[in-house]
């Protein structure tokens, strides 16, 4: 069963398209909750609500909130009926119909049906939801923000984007155009099916020059060889190389982890590409220091022979110094720019590996 309270709304913190922030009083103590007005309508201070109160109960990180399940000071009856067929969420009690891009009542359904190839287009495959900000960064401003980015919200980790206050920031900041969120995720600008459509969508709908694909945030991880929910990563790089796209590989890079298992190239990223993605890919690393740069070599030697991959060392810097300019703090597992920094340069050395092909197609 869902471990489920009953509370009050004291007030709101913060509303962004699909998401309401809020503070509840749960049996006498203020704690922080997450309201989806698409899924359970708005809330207002005083409303009494049930939460979902297990992910704080098990102690996690990112889902580590209360999540309103239903508002039970609300209006009921009948809501208006969404258009769309296709429902996410299936088969739970919070299951919802939108409108994906490949239906027949989409307005962008012939643009789909007349897709043929993605022409080479980079699509940088990450693992960690962190990743995209340095990555977008770096693309943009190595190509002067002339690339349109279409950012892919997978499934495997948070469902609902609206929770990601890093897209709301990289969209509002002009480093990311358009979200696309396909399999069970939602709430993007364009829903999609599967990963395939949402890149076929990318260039057909949003016009992308490049794409990123991600899961959202909440990575579910554990010491075991696959046990990790990006594994993804490599589904993407598959999924780029049938459609004709350019993958290009980030690596979960980390010297200030404490973890063995991600110290220099994570596991995570040698299982990928020594496993998953049974398609090549190009995978960008940063500049590093000699001895650094030796271990991650060392760790990835098998792994890229085995899977045809082809190393491409490029300068990360440029999509932390725009990062800075627009005042995007961002962090892995509770970690700065400046308290882990070669795994932020990695992904922004995706970001400018990108560009540097979308410079040789322009």
């Amino acid at each position: 069963m869902l471990n489920r309270r009953k509370a009050k709304i004291v007030k709101i913190v913060n509303e962004r398209t699909g998401a309401q922030e809020v503070v509840v009083d749960l049996e006498g103590t203020e704690a922080p909750a997450v309201n989806y007005p698409g899924l359970t309508g708005s809330v207002q201070p005083g409303d009494e609500v049930l939460l979902n109160v297990t992910a704080v109960e098990l102690g996690l990180g990112t889902g580590g909130v209360h999540f309103v399940i239903c508002n039970l000071s609300g209006p009921s009856g009948e809501a208006e009926r969404p258009p769309g067929h296709i429902v996410k969420l299936r088969y739970t009690p919070l299951q919802a119909a939108v409108l994906s891009v490949e239906e027949d009542d989409s307005p962008h359904q012939e643009r789909i049906r007349e897709f043929e190839s993605l022409d080479g287009m980079p699509v940088i495959c990450c693992e960690l939801h962190s990743q995209i900000a340095p990555a977008a960064a770096a693309l943009k401003v190595l190509t002067d923000c002339r690339a349109r980015i279409a950012y892919v919200m997978t499934d495997g980790a948070t469902l609902p984007i609206a929770f990601s206050r890093l897209v709301a920031e990289l969209k509002a900041k002009g480093l990311v155009d358009a979200a696309i969120t396909c399999g069970q995720a939602f709430g993007g600008d364009i829903e999609a099916i599967n990963v395939y459509t949402a890149l076929i969508a990318a260039k057909q709908v949003v016009g992308a020059d490049a794409a990123i694909v991600c899961q959202g945030p909440g990575n579910a991880g554990t010491g075991s060889p696959y046990g990790f929910s990006g594994t993804q990563q490599g589904e993407a790089i598959n999924a780029c190389n049938v459609l004709g796209g350019r993958a290009v590989a980030v690596v979960r890079m980390s010297f200030a982890d404490l973890r063995e298992r991600h110290r220099g190239a994570s596991h995570h990223t040698q299982t990928v590409l020594g496993a998953v993605a049974v398609s090549p890919a190009l995978v960008a690393l940063p500049e590093l220091p000699e001895d650094k740069a030796r271990m991650v070599n060392q760790q990835l030697e098998a792994v890229l022979a085995k899977g045809g991959h082809q190393v491409r060392i490029v300068d990360g810097e440029p999509g932390l110094a725009e990062l800075a300019r627009k005042d995007v703090r961002v962090t892995t597992m509770g970690r700065s720019i400046e308290e882990d920094r070669e795994f932020f340069l990695a992904a922004s050395a995706g970001g400018a590996l990108a560009a540097e092909l979308i410079r040789q197609r322009m």
